[in-house]
């Protein structure tokens, strides 16, 4: 059955008849919000990362239903007190996740590979002390496009990310000081979008910040913005 799973602020989950609209009100208790909101199917398996670099794995179907506020997540999953959840995601076979630190290393990981069969969870990134799992991407397209704190922009190859089950990652882009800002997938000759107020700018030539992988990157196009 279609359901959508929400995830609030302060961590508490449950699983809404149907499939919400974005812009679908949700209620949660006063001073908490949204922080997550996935449609799924009720037989989905999802992956809940957090900023250890563990995942952990939920059934939709076992998740408590839309009346009340749920159940918070630390009863369902064996969550340390200081980890924060990051990101959540439909376990899918045959598709493959970004997985990026906040120092700017990452790799590619099998949706299948993150899936853990005790509460407890499965780590799948070590990272560097100090650092932490920032941003998990599905792996389409052909390019990687990553920028960090210090607005220099680095596109290179999708190939050239290893695929591994765990570990620390392979520098994506080198920084003098800061880190990783942000990372998308694209397909090259469709060039490289991004929001501008309502409106939505393409660069279409990349061949200014085309590089290898864990090269430093070149200040972004013009207009490019500053978050």
């Amino acid at each position: 059955e279609p359901v959508t799973v929400v995830v609030s602020e302060q961590g508490w989950v449950r699983a809404l008849k149907g499939h919400l609209s974005p812009d679908a009100e949700v209620k949660y208790k006063d001073g908490d919000g949204e922080h997550f909101r996935l449609p799924c199917q009720s037989t989905d398996k999802l992956l809940l990362f957090t900023a250890s670099g563990r995942v952990h794995t939920l059934t939709a179907d076992k998740l408590p239903g839309g009346r009340g506020q749920g159940e918070p997540l630390r009863l369902l999953v064996d969550l340390a007190a200081a980890d924060k959840a990051i990101e959540l995601r439909i376990s899918a076979k045959d598709e493959q996740f970004i997985l990026a630190s906040s120092d700017g290393r990452g790799f590619k990981i099998a949706s299948e590979a993150c899936v853990a069969q005790t509460k407890t969870g499965r780590q799948v990134m070590n990272p560097a002390s100090g650092a932490s799992l920032m941003l998990v991407i599905t792996a389409v397209g052909d390019h990687v496009a990553v920028i960090g704190d210090n607005r220099r922009l680095l596109i290179f190859a999708l190939d050239e990310l290893p695929e591994m089950t765990r570990g620390r990652g392979v520098m994506l882009q080198r920084y003098k000081d800061g880190g990783l800002s942000d990372l998308v997938t694209i397909v090259l000759e469709e060039g490289l979008s991004w929001a501008s107020g309502e409106r939505t700018r393409t660069e279409s030539d990349l061949t200014t910040w085309l590089g290898k992988r864990a090269a430093s990157g070149r200040q972004p196009p013009h207009g490019f913005p500053r978050d």
